[in-house]
This record gives C-alpha cells, sequence and structure tokens, in this order.
C-alpha cells in the first residue's frame, strides 16, 4: 500500500474526464505534487499541479518525462482512445491506433517510470482497464483493454521485487466525453477517482469499481454468450 498524503503522483490524460477526477482526488488527499498531462496542456491556478505536455506514443517524451519528474512515487495510467467500430469493418489505422495508445503507450510510461518508482521506494502504478476488457463485441477498444489487463497482470509480478503495487482498474461506463453519446447508465468521474484512491492505500492488486463490472468479471466462468456488456439503460 502506498501512502497518497505527501505524495507526488503522475495523471496521463489529467486534465480532463477521470483523468482530471483523479487529479483533484489525489489533491483532496494530500499529494504535495502532481503532474497533470495532456497533449496540450493548460496551465493550472493550483501550484501543486505541474501541467505538463506527454504524447504518450512517444517514447522520446516519456523518456524526457521521465528525466525531468524523479520525485514521482505514483503513477496514474489514464490516457486512451475510444474509436467503436467492429473490428471487421474499422479503419485498420483507427485499430492501430488504439493499440498504440492505450496499450504501448501505457507500457512506454510503464517502462519509463519503474526506475523511478524503485528509486522512491516502490510506489504505486495504476493502470485504467475496463469492463470491455472481458466483453464481447466492443471492437478495437475492448480488444487493446484486455491485452493491457494482460500486461498489467504480467507487470504486477515484474515489478513485485522493487516493491511497487501495480492497480488493475476496471469500471464500465463514466460521465465522460469519451462516451458522452452512449445512452447508458454512467458514474461520476469523481466516484472512480475515490474508488482507485481507496485501493492505492489499501495496498490493492485489482479495482472493480462498479456493479456492472463485477457482474462481467464474475461471467468470465460461463458461457461467451453472456459476455456482452448491455447499453441504452
Amino acid at each position: 500500500m502506498v501512502a497518497i498524503d505527501g505524495s507526488v503522483a503522475l495523471v496521463t490524460g489529467g486534465q480532463r474526464g477521470i483523468g482530471k477526477a483523479f487529479v483533484e482526488a489525489l489533491l483532496r488527499r494530500g499529494a504535495k505534487k502532481v503532474y497533470a498531462t495532456a497533449r496540450k496542456p493548460n496551465p493550472s491556478p493550483d501550484p501543486r499541479v505541474d501541467a505538463v505536455p506527454l504524447d504518450v506514443t512517444d517514447p522520446d517524451a516519456i523518456s524526457a518525462l521521465a528525466d525531468r519528474a524523479r520525485d514521482v512515487n505514483i503513477v496514474v495510467n489514464n490516457a486512451g482512445v475510444l474509436f467503436p467500430s467492429p473490428l471487421l469493418k474499422a479503419d485498420m489505422a483507427d485499430v492501430v491506433a488504439t493499440f498504440e495508445t492505450n496499450v504501448f503507450g501505457a507500457l512506454r510510461v510503464a517502462r519509463g517510470f519503474a526506475p523511478v518508482l524503485a528509486a522512491n521506494g516502490g510506489g504505486a502504478l495504476v493502470d485504467m482497464h475496463s469492463v470491455f476488457s472481458w466483453s464481447a463485441g466492443s471492437g478495437a477498444y475492448g480488444a487493446s483493454k484486455a491485452a493491457l489487463w494482460s500486461i498489467t497482470n504480467s507487470l504486477r509480478i515484474e515489478l513485485a521485487p522493487q516493491k511497487t503495487q501495480v492497480v488493475g482498474v476496471h469500471l464500465g461506463f463514466a460521465d465522460t466525453d469519451m462516451v458522452a453519446g452512449i445512452p447508458t447508465h454512467k458514474i461520476s468521474p469523481a466516484e472512480v477517482a475515490e474508488a482507485v484512491m481507496d485501493g492505492i492505500e489499501d495496498g490493492s492488486n485489482e479495482v472493480l469499481v462498479d456493479a456492472l463490472t463485477r457482474q462481467m468479471k464474475a461471467a468470465l466462468a460461463g458461457p461467451a454468450e453472456g459476455l456482452t456488456v448491455p447499453t441504452g439503460r
């Protein structure tokens, strides 16, 4: 478990949606500094927030940020993209872009900051998955989140010797711009952030944010036909 009070954190995609909620939750719980990244960041009025540019598909940018932010002990891999198209019909460029950000981008951040976390006592790495990690019919997005889930499970083993807590987060729909056009029940980004903060401080390896996600994980032992997320509720 990692204490958030007095910590220094990095949140990718930290200026909107769930990422912004993470930044706010970290500060509420006493983080003394948060690096909030975006491709084109806006400056923050809060002196505890360092708004920094970052494209997680750019390895050099990640290396440069890791060299700069050597005080970090909590990393939240939140940046992601969503192109909701069936795999057989999606533009392959969109499929590749999805994996570049959601999978390889998150892995690049983990690789770049693992030595920083080790130097600062281990810390925590948080990877944002989805209920779509387990569900059918969610196209490249779900496939990318399934891949990240597997990567997170491997990173947990690889980072254990340096005492880094690796937290995998699964959730259904949060009320963000990314899923604004999907007519279904959504939870608030603040609710997601608070659940993840609890997980970090409790020493959890996995956080299942909502009832839909817990139901879907329980269905993994059943027939494949049951692995479809309902929408339009």
